[in-house]
């Protein structure tokens, strides 16, 4: 029998459909040197004991104490890496107000390289902590900088996704902070291209290039063409904001004469590994066209309640086939796990479905339909994460990589509410999305290689 790098043995919980969870338990998982999953191997199975007898001893098998499980490395479609410096604060002010008050002085002292790598390592760090296995970050407008970040996931074994943040129009963006024109936006992008494509060759878990136009209002239609030509010449992923504001969103309706989401792919930005974040405003028109270009949606639900000016109704655009995963969109957001916007995701879909204003009737209070379930934010945060971004991440099955959190749930600082041992292992799962903390999550792994422990 083939010979694998490593082996766990214990009970783990993924997403087997948007709305279904798969227990698997103690279940073995087989991985190659690669770190991919080649092989899960159920008890009943014949190699089974074949498996326990022949590794059981050796140390490179890992076998969970009781009380432990196995959950799926989340993946979070939207963090802007340079904001955890102000995480918690100034989250009472309109978005416009927010940026150029708050963000954009902040964002502009990343061209100290020092200052970059302290905020970039205690971030990626945090992540980490907080179970997030891969992550799709907007940097600045500096390229050194978001090379610099590249460089830190790269290290600590994170999977990062990192777009240098294009910026250049000097009517909407403050003269102390944004690309200094057009040519060198685009120049500065592509040599950022290059340079994350250049270190990914030697990155197990991988480091990829992200092209990044803020959002439509910070840029040059010269520059959305350039970044669009430049994500088809190199075929990267592609982020930017969509829809997200009343503000934003009418913005470019009156620049354009036509929604963000018709705009970006007039410019090419709209691709099968676009990720889009927020897009509350989206009609069904835009749906449709996310759907038909296979351009995901990034929910943020924590961030959204404090600067969408709506609810999105992540349930319609999952039906009309739109690839959706979950952001914290830190620090719009202001908690970097996503444990937390996964509850938010559920809590927010139950107000949309059952309105707000409780001066109207309650046949026409709400959006009928809307509530998402905790199984389906859990999809979200791990498999939709890595359907959106059409990479091998998010389950524990065959020849997806193993990437996974170990949640202890009797730790004495955060014990779950667990006294019958015999508890149904659906309800167990239940208690973990709602009630774990960072404490209980004792490893990550990532790619096979243990980047976090406690």
């Amino acid at each position: 029998m083939k010979k694998y790098a490593q082996i766990f043995q214990g009970t783990a919980f993924s997403s087997k459909s948007p709305k279904e969870i798969q227990i698997l338990k103690d279940y073995l998982f087989c991985i190659n040197e690669e770190g991919m999953i080649e092989k899960v191997v159920a008890p009943e199975d014949e190699a089974y004991q074949y498996l326990l007898d022949t590794y059981a001893d050796q140390t490179n098998f890992h076998r969970l104490a009781e009380g432990k499980y196995f959950l799926p490395g989340f993946v979070d479609l939207h963090v802007h890496a340079p904001q955890w410096a102000q995480s918690g604060t100034a989250l009472d002010i309109p978005l416009y107000d927010w940026l150029n008050t708050y963000t954009f002085p902040l964002e502009s002292k990343f061209s100290n390289l020092e200052f970059a790598k302290n905020v970039y390592r205690d971030l990626v760090s945090t992540l980490l902590a907080n179970g997030t296995t891969t992550a799709l970050y907007f940097a600045t407008v500096h390229k050194e900088a978001s090379l610099l970040l590249a460089e830190i996931c790269a290290k600590k074994g994170q999977r990062g996704l990192v777009g240098k943040v294009v910026m250049d129009d000097p009517e909407q963006n403050p003269d102390y902070y944004r690309d200094s024109d057009t040519d060198k936006a685009l120049k500065d992008t592509e040599e950022f291209i290059l340079a994350v494509k250049e270190l990914a060759k030697s990155v197990k878990q991988g480091v990829y290039p992200v092209v990044t136009p803020r959002f439509i209002p910070s840029c040059t239609d010269d520059a959305l063409k350039g970044l669009g030509e430049l994500a088809d010449k190199y075929d990267t992923h592609v982020q930017s904001h969509c829809s997200e504001s009343d503000w934003a969103h009418g913005y470019v309706k009156e620049r354009f004469n036509q929604n963000d989401a018709f705009a970006l792919h007039d410019f090419g930005l709209l691709r099968d590994k676009s990720v889009m974040a927020h897009c509350n405003f989206l009609n069904d028109d835009d749906a449709n066209l996310f759907a038909k270009t296979g351009t995901a949606i990034s929910h943020c639900p924590i961030s959204n309640a404090y600067f969408a000016n709506s609810v999105i109704p992540i349930a319609h655009f999952h039906s009309k086939g739109v690839e959706i995963g979950l952001g914290s969109d830190v620090s719009g957001g202001f908690s970097p796990s996503l444990f937390d916007n996964v509850r938010q995701a559920v809590m927010s879909s139950r107000m949309l479905e059952d309105g707000v204003n409780p001066n109207l009737h309650a046949e026409v209070r709400g959006l009928p339909s809307s509530r998402i379930t905790i199984n389906e934010a859990f999809y979200l945060a791990t498999a939709g994460g890595g359907a959106s971004l059409s990479l091998p991440i998010g389950k524990l099955e065959e020849n997806f990589v193993w990437d996974v959190q170990v949640i202890d749930t009797k730790i004495a600082s955060a014990k779950l509410p667990i006294y019958n041992e015999e508890e149904d292992l659906i309800d167990i799962f239940q208690k973990i999305m709602y009630l774990v903390r960072p404490e209980n999550i004792r490893e990550v792994w990532v790619q096979g290689e243990l980047v976090h422990s406690r």
